[in-house]
This record gives structure tokens, sequence and C-alpha cells, in this order.
């Protein structure tokens, strides 16, 4: 994987939208790379959603999360994260 260290200057220049389609783009490869070094995806989920909280806390505290997720259980049977609704 590769980690553009170089770059962070650049990024943090781009507009959020930008920011959140690159850092997409990477996770996307490092879900790849770990599939295929034989991560189970249910794991590598697991995993990546405990990340991702624990830097929303860190960047927003425990209530503002919290209350993020409390909206969840209905953006899931919307179909927000559903790969179907995603690629259209």
């Amino acid at each position: 994987m590769r980690h553009p260290f170089a770059f962070n200057t650049a990024r943090d220049s781009l507009p959020d939208h930008e920011q959140k389609q690159a850092a997409l783009s990477y996770l996307n490869e490092a879900w790849a790379e770990a599939r295929h070094e034989g991560v189970d995806g249910d794991c590598l989920a697991q995993a990546s959603l405990f990340a991702a909280f624990a830097e929303l806390v860190s960047t927003y505290g425990e209530d503002a999360v919290a209350k993020f997720v409390e909206g969840l259980p209905v953006r899931v049977r919307n179909g927000e994260f559903s790969i179907a609704l995603a690629k259209q």
C-alpha cells in the first residue's frame, strides 16, 4: 500500500468532497489488500468500524458520536449502505 506523506499538505487544500473521495479510494485499496492477504471480510468490517468510531470520538467527543449513530438504523434500512444503491 502506498502512503503519500509528501502530499498531505496538498490534500488538506482539497474540498471536503474530494478529500472524502480520496479517503474512500485509499480505504478500498487497503480493504482489497487485506482481503487478498486472507483477512475475513466480517473481521475487517468490524475493525474498520471500530477505527472509524474511535476517530470520530477523538474528533467530536462521545456525546456527539452517540447522537450521530442514533440515526444509523434508519439510514441502513433506507439502503444508504447497500452496494446496489451506492453504484447507481
